[in-house]
């Protein structure tokens, strides 16, 4: 198996159970800078830890044990999407249609153009790179959210729903200027320089 070295650099997996095939996978990926880490079956793959960085799986439709539909149905149910492309020698459009409905960037039939397959990697680093960064994103909103008191939290939700300080004050059952102090408070720990960014930072958040 080759191993990537720890970076930010964004890698490669290939699951794929042709030993020269794996070969031939990391070596054209490496023309163009890219890291790989192979796999020989999608067993061998979910047992083994990820680098967190940036990545797309190359995976073989058809292998002894687990198939490649059966692992990215398992990957699904975990939640972890990394994007994939799919590489067969013998696809049918069901199967095609059934990878790309579960969502893969790619499904490639045998043989095919190397930069087709460069272009469909290239395409799944970046939409995980993106992935990633909304989720990082929202993870930062999230811990920002959670250093709000209760009652910070109860103006925060009546302020995104559009409400004025004297109408929170009355759902709420306080003066108006202490509306103001929780709001001011919110505005300051969530880093929200307009209602309109709070109304944005609530929808990421699902609050």
């Amino acid at each position: 198996m080759n191993q990537a070295k720890l970076s930010t650099d964004p890698v490669v997996m290939i699951v794929d159970d042709d030993e020269s095939f794996r070969g031939f996978l990391s070596r054209l990926v490496s023309t163009v800078g890219l890291k790989s880490i192979a796999f020989s079956t999608a067993d061998e793959f979910l047992v083994s830890k990820h680098p967190e960085v940036p990545k797309c799986l190359i995976l073989d439709v058809q292998m002894p044990g687990l198939s490649g539909l059966d692992l990215q149905r398992a990957l699904n149910q975990k939640g972890h999407a990394i994007p994939i492309v799919f590489i067969t020698g013998h696809g049918d459009i069901p199967m095609s249609v059934q990878a790309m409905k579960a969502g893969a960037v790619g499904f490639l039939t045998k043989p095919f153009r190397n930069q087709d397959l460069l272009d469909a990697i290239h395409e799944g680093i970046n939409l995980d790179r993106e992935a990633r960064r909304l989720r990082a994103e929202v993870d930062g909103l999230r811990k920002r959210f959670e250093s709000l008191t209760p009652r910070e939290r109860e103006v925060m939700s009546q302020v995104v729903a559009g409400l004025l300080n004297k109408q929170i004050g009355g759902e709420l059952g306080m003066t108006e200027r202490t509306v103001k102090a929780h709001r001011a408070q919110v505005m300051l720990k969530m880093q929200a320089g307009s209602v309109a960014d709070l109304v944005r930072m609530s929808e990421k958040l699902g609050t």
